[in-house]
């Protein structure tokens, strides 16, 4: 069955990277082609050759790029010009970067501090005019009342609790984790009426790509399909429901 349409994560590992990745592609669930970025192309071969034994007939390229507005809009020019891509409209793009950054508050530069925040949040703002422009490339930019209710494509953001509130030594990571929700949150309420889904996730809790551990078992992870299978729901809202932010965590996490 050949792909439904297209969907792009950066920030491609061997955890949550690499379940969203196999929920989205494979023929039985999302049936997505997709389009994984990562700094390391290492890291990208080794999510590849995972999927193509898990996610079998599943259509899944790599593009090895950093956070930086050269290194996506190179990507992004790549990921145009696949043949594995060729005729498919972007329905999903998932920014997926892990960021952390812990020290005392008075030894942080402000370069340090500054770089952080360049790393995150100005990669998350480079990503998300990227795949708005190739939505509106690929959908028009037709407003929902325009198009009879057409939706373009959902963008997701993988988030953590640091986005509500962060703690001692986190200065530079919660003020990162911040920016990017309240930069989905600018997104949604802009290009909604455009028929594009913005939300924000709040992954409280670890993640590992293991579907019998008992630490999944007994809800103390969460397991990466599982992620995939809750973002693959968003991608499927329609105009009429769109959750905006999720907080989701294992059932024996503590908040």
């Amino acid at each position: 069955m050949p792909p439904s349409g297209l969907a792009i994560l950066i920030g491609a590992g061997p955890n949550t990277g690499t379940g969203i990745a196999r929920i989205l592609s494979h023929p039985s669930h999302g049936n997505l082609a997709v389009a994984l970025l990562a700094r390391s192309q290492e890291t990208l071969s080794t999510c590849a050759a995972n999927l193509s034994k898990t996610a079998p007939g599943s259509t899944i390229e790599t593009f090895p790029s950093d956070t930086s507005p050269t290194s996506l809009e190179k990507a992004f020019a790549a990921i145009r010009a696949h043949k594995s891509f060729s005729g498919l409209k972007l329905k999903a793009a998932i920014y997926n970067v892990k960021h952390s950054s812990k020290k005392p508050f008075m030894t942080e530069t402000h370069s340090e501090f500054v770089s952080s925040l360049e790393t995150y949040v100005g990669g998350a703002m480079a990503f998300s005019q990227e795949a708005l422009k190739m939505l509106f490339e690929h959908h028009g930019e037709a407003l929902l009342t325009e198009n009879g209710g057409k939706k373009k494509g959902t963008i997701i953001f993988t988030g953590t609790l640091g986005a509500m509130r962060s703690n001692v030594g986190f200065a530079a990571y919660g003020a990162g984790r911040a920016g990017a929700r309240q930069l989905a949150q600018s997104l949604g309420k802009e290009f909604s009426e455009k028929g594009v889904h913005v939300c924000h996730v709040i992954a409280n809790g670890g993640i590992v790509d293991d579907a019998e551990g008992e630490d999944v078992k007994v809800g103390k992870m969460m397991r990466a399909e599982s992620v995939g299978k809750t973002y693959l729901w968003l991608v499927e809202q329609t105009p009429d429901l769109w959750t905006s932010e999720l907080d989701i965590r294992p059932a024996m996490e503590k908040y």
